[in-house]
């Protein structure tokens, strides 16, 4: 029995394999500490051969160097797109992280290893938060995709347009507290209100020392009222993803 071996095949399974590995590691919610990294690498590979019969006819092998430089090339698209990926879901923990501003958790701010995030309660809930919803959702797949489709736009080894790479990456990262402010927006209304309140009854009698009491009662407001914002969570990571997926494809 013969054994027909195609180099280019192999080639290409790779450089695909390396882009996707590149993305995974960045992107959420795959570059959670809690996904090894030999899950990451077999998924890489995995999904590399997936997308083999889509990128192995039109791949023209290089030489020697061109190899190299091709991989670097696929390691740049690969980081980009994940870049461009947590950048938007990145609003989600910036809101949980203006809650513990505004709501007075801030001086609780610890550093989660697993995660690898660094704020409050509220900062490391809804990242959680947002992870599990994706899984749930699906909304993972849908990230995957477009991941998928950039092998159409930007084929194997041919890298990326620097300055419009660098544009999309400037406007989604400009993004994230434009985001984070839309996300946490009425609870941290009701907290300026909270505040504005004693300011005025501080005035009114002075004797009374009202921002002794706005801690507690900030704290109290917000585990009360942040309810109504983890509602709404499951809509922004639908909102998200789909704004994850435009800023994927202005970037190719």
């Amino acid at each position: 029995m013969d054994f027909a071996f195609d180099p280019a095949w192999l080639e290409a399974v790779m450089l695909a394999s390396v882009r996707m590995a590149a993305f995974l590691v960045i992107a959420p919610p795959f570059s959670n500490r809690a996904v090894p990294m030999r899950v990451k690498a077999g998924l890489a590979l995995a999904l590399g051969l997936a997308v083999s019969p889509a990128v192995v006819p039109g791949y023209t092998p290089p030489d020697g160097a061109g190899f190299l430089g091709a991989l670097i090339a696929e390691v740049g698209t690969g980081a980009l797109l994940g870049f461009l990926v947590y950048a938007v879901f990145s609003a989600i923990q910036s809101a949980g992280g203006l809650l513990d501003l505004f709501g007075g958790f801030q001086l609780a701010q610890g550093f989660d290893p697993q995660s690898m995030v660094q704020g409050a309660q509220f900062a490391r809930f809804f990242n959680l938060a947002a992870i599990a919803l994706m899984a749930a959702s699906g909304a993972y797949l849908v990230v995957l995709m477009g991941m998928f489709q950039s092998f159409d736009a930007i084929p194997l080894g041919v890298g990326i347009d620097v300055a419009r790479s660098a544009e999309s990456a400037v406007d989604a990262a400009s993004g994230i507290l434009v985001s984070a402010a839309q996300i946490a927006g009425p609870l941290l209304v009701v907290l300026f209100l909270a505040d504005a309140g004693l300011g005025l009854l501080t005035r009114v009698a002075p004797a009374l020392n009202a921002f002794a009491m706005g801690f507690p009662l900030k704290i109290l407001l917000t585990l009360a009222l942040a309810g109504t914002v983890f509602v709404a969570l499951p809509g922004v990571v639908d909102a998200l993803t789909e704004t994850a997926i435009g800023a994927m494809r202005k970037g190719w």
